[in-house]
């Protein structure tokens, strides 16, 4: 910690500062408080809120939508579901605007977006309420004059056009949260192309537009555009991107883009953006898309980054340090709901399947549907956040027909992923055995273990970048790996986009990242369960 005249600085912002699935970040203070809302696609809860009083430590305060209400991700694809919020705050209330994407791909878009409000950033949100679906990635402004402003991209799905069409503008009325007036296009973007995420921000008598250009991966960037009036022109700043990892390809954080920008009460600027940390130059991310914060200083009426590269360690702000306890390595579920690291896929974590209370100090998780289903899954699961990590768990469980299974899964989407579970077999009986799911093509892995006669079953999954083993155990003492050593990298967004025969059309995007978790099925559609007793993650 080092005092000078404006204060004590926090310390050094170590990047990414949300490690691990947490894309698309809007950054927001109101007083002493910064916020980060992130994008959660098919995941639940839906927006996922990350809290700071320096911007150099965070917590997760968990996510905003939470209830059938206010998100429906039942039957959304992989890759679809809530993309970038934004997070805002005037006149006591906060808004969150978003898009619930329901379909992508092809060529075509729905992306309806919607608006939510809150006295306090626990709660309660009010019921969302629809804005348009001209495009996604929508950003509420509230300008100095009393009006507000949502600005998004512009989908084109019409054959031979680009199918960004640049950032459309329109006035929102807070009262009754309906658009007013008509939408115009007011940025067009540059050579870059794909442009979208657009933040609005008044500064100096400017009205500065950041959007993120190039797409969101090795290309990816920020731009900043100006204007005096909120419609237009807009001037780009001549000295190009205020942010990109376009060029360094060494760099540790690459795809850097996305950013949205706070200011503190001493006049200190910074942006939050997207990166990615490949495990090889220009590999695979297995840790899904992060966010980190750079440092911004005004040059030439300008805001920029040093370098206008992203940076690992950056210097904190003038504020006193405010460490957040840390978070204990192992959940023994012994509260009445899940505490905010876990999330659940395409469904809340609802009584009827996940239950703290039916058996006090467990998880119980009734089984649903298949690998594949879209409506009703059963898993639990936490996102991966170091290269080097762990989880293991103790599970309780049951079954008499091959139908039903549960056990421990390394996820990142339905068609790609890794499951150590216990099975039963007629011939065999109760076994425990590895199930892989690549590209859809769905196999055994290794040899099965025969555990009949087991009430209890110890079962571990490490990962070591690029390498992925499970381990499985009766008393918790002597482990036996199971499965053989296998590639972690195909839970990653680069492997898991796919392309239409054409090679051009994508059919399938990765936006997410890789999930360690608690997974049960019960394909008889009865709802036999399993119980997990404790989960320790361990990350280096």
């Amino acid at each position: 910690m080092t005092t000078t005249s404006t204060g004590v600085f926090a310390g050094t912002i170590i990047n990414p500062v949300l490690p691990g699935f947490h894309p698309d970040p809007s950054i927001l203070r109101v007083g002493e408080d910064y916020y980060m809302a992130t994008s959660t696609f098919e995941w639940s809860p839906g927006v996922l809120l990350h809290h700071s009083r320096d911007l150099v430590h965070w917590r997760p305060l968990g996510g905003v939508l939470n209830e059938d209400r206010l998100l429906d991700l039942t039957g959304h694809r992989d890759g679809a579901g809530v993309w970038a919020p934004c997070l805002s705050y005037r006149n006591g209330v906060f808004h969150l605007i978003f898009t619930d994407v329901e379909n992508y791909a092809e060529g075509f878009w729905d992306t309806p977006n919607y608006v939510t409000s809150a006295p306090s950033i626990e709660g309660p949100w009010s019921d969302p309420a629809p804005i348009h679906s001209m495009g996604f990635d929508p950003s509420l402004f509230h300008d100095e004059d009393g009006r507000s402003w949502v600005v998004s991209s512009l989908s084109d799905w019409r054959p031979g056009r680009h199918a960004f069409a640049g950032i459309v503008l329109q006035e929102l009325d807070l009262d009754t949260m309906r658009p007013i007036g008509e939408p115009r296009v007011i940025f067009e973007g540059t050579e870059a192309r794909v442009t979208e995420a657009p933040h609005l921000y008044r500064e100096n008598g400017w009205y500065y537009l950041v959007t993120a250009e190039g797409g969101t991966q090795w290309d990816h960037q920020t731009t900043v555009a100006r204007s005096r009036d909120i419609d237009g022109p807009y001037e780009v700043d001549p000295a190009g991107p205020m942010l990109s990892s376009r060029e360094h390809p060494s760099l540790p954080l690459q795809k850097a883009g996305h950013g949205s920008l706070v200011r503190t009460p001493d006049g200190e600027w910074f942006l939050a953006h997207l990166t990615g940390r490949p495990l090889t130059e220009r590999g695979r991310c297995v840790l899904g898309r992060e966010s980190a914060i750079q440092r911004v200083e005004w040059v030439d009426g300008w805001p920029r980054i040093e370098g206008a590269i992203p940076h690992v360690r950056v210097q904190g702000p003038a504020l006193p340090p405010h460490p957040w306890p840390e978070a204990p390595e192992t959940d023994d579920f012994d509260a009445p709901v899940l505490r905010p690291q876990w999330s659940t896929l395409r469904r809340h974590a609802h009584q009827s399947w996940v239950s703290l209370t039916e058996r006090p100090g467990h998880l119980r998780i009734r089984g649903g549907q298949s690998p594949s289903g879209t409506r009703t899954p059963s898993l639990v699961a936490r996102r991966v956040q170091h290269h080097e990590c762990s989880m293991e768990t103790v599970m309780e469980f049951s079954t008499d027909t091959f139908q039903r299974m549960a056990g421990l899964t390394a996820y990142y989407n339905m068609r790609q992923w890794y499951y150590l579970r216990v099975g039963f077999d007629e011939n065999e009986g109760l076994f425990a055995g590895v199930l892989g799911s690549d590209r859809g093509k769905v196999r055994e892995l290794g040899e099965r273990v025969d555990v009949r006669g087991w009430d209890r079953f110890h079962l571990r999954v490490e990962i070591d970048r690029e390498r992925l083993r499970f381990f499985l155990s009766q008393d918790g003492r002597e482990w036996a790996p199971v499965g053989g050593v296998l590639d972690a990298s195909i839970l990653s967004d680069e492997y898991a986009e796919e392309r239409a025969p054409d090679g051009e059309t994508t059919t399938l995007w990765g936006f997410t990242g890789a999930f360690l978790g608690l997974w049960a099925h019960d394909l008889t559609g009865l709802g036999s369960h399993a119980d997990f007793d404790h989960v320790t993650y361990r990350g280096s």
